[in-house]
Order: C-alpha cells, then sequence, then structure tokens
C-alpha cells in the first residue's frame, strides 16, 4: 500500500459587511445549531474537491427550536419556535456534511445593515423577537 498525505491550505476571510460597528460583539451566546434546516447554497456553500466540509454563511437569521432548544434558520411561516426571530449568526461556520448539530455564535445586540445580510431579511414585529438588534437599510 503506497499512501501519498494530502495537505491543503484555505484562508477564509469573514464577510461581516452586515456588521455595522463591533458594539455588541461582547455579547454574542453560544448556541447550537441543527443543521437540517439550512440549504444548500441560500445558507451553506457546498464542500470543494480537497475539503469535506460546509460553511454557513454569517449573518443569516436564526430562531430557537422550541423541542429541542437548537437554533435553525429563522422562518416566519414556522411554528417550530424558528418564527421567533433570536438573532444573526455571527461569524462563517464550518462544520462536517455527516453533522446534524454545529455549535456557532449568536448575535443579539448590534447595529446591522439589513441590505447586506446573506439572504432577503425583514425584522419581525417586536413580540416576535428575542434580540436587541438594530436594523438599518430596510429595503
Amino acid at each position: 500500500m503506497d499512501i501519498q498525505p494530502l495537505t491543503t491550505q484555505e484562508t477564509v476571510t469573514a464577510d461581516r459587511r452586515w456588521l455595522m460597528s463591533t458594539f455588541g460583539t461582547e455579547t454574542n451566546k453560544t448556541i447550537t445549531l441543527d443543521t437540517s434546516t439550512f440549504t444548500e447554497h441560500t445558507h451553506w456553500l457546498p464542500t470543494n474537491r480537497h475539503v469535506n466540509q460546509r460553511v454557513l454563511k454569517s449573518g443569516l437569521p436564526l430562531g430557537r427550536i422550541t423541542a429541542s432548544g437548537l437554533y435553525g434558520i429563522y422562518d416566519s411561516a414556522a411554528t417550530d419556535g424558528r418564527e421567533v426571530f433570536a438573532g444573526l449568526l455571527e461569524t462563517e461556520t464550518a462544520y462536517n456534511p455527516t453533522s446534524t448539530k454545529v455549535g456557532a455564535a449568536l448575535r443579539i445586540i448590534g447595529d446591522i445593515d439589513a441590505s447586506k445580510l446573506p439572504v432577503a431579511f425583514t425584522p419581525p414585529a417586536a413580540a416576535n423577537r428575542t434580540d436587541s438588534l438594530h436594523f438599518s437599510n430596510l429595503a
């Protein structure tokens, strides 16, 4: 048997153009995501031929799934708890495609440029939010 190790290097720059200031960075919450609620190309980038991982885009709106306590993509039409907006995914988050859960950071305080989020988003009414984010440049 001949084993040939493969070494790769990838540089990723955090894309947080949606973040208007660093205010609130120290208040991020540690959460666990349910990866089944995210969609390829919309929420995460597919693996490349060298590295078997997915990368969730920073700035994705999230909601907490009531039954599991995990977080998933915010959906105003959901009935599992994700219809209540909890905050934004703070940074790009890489995970193995076979993982069903992944640790992440949830931004709950700060000034956000809604026009630069990776998905179209209209903040819900205060009754359907648990965050303290301020959104500017709403479409």
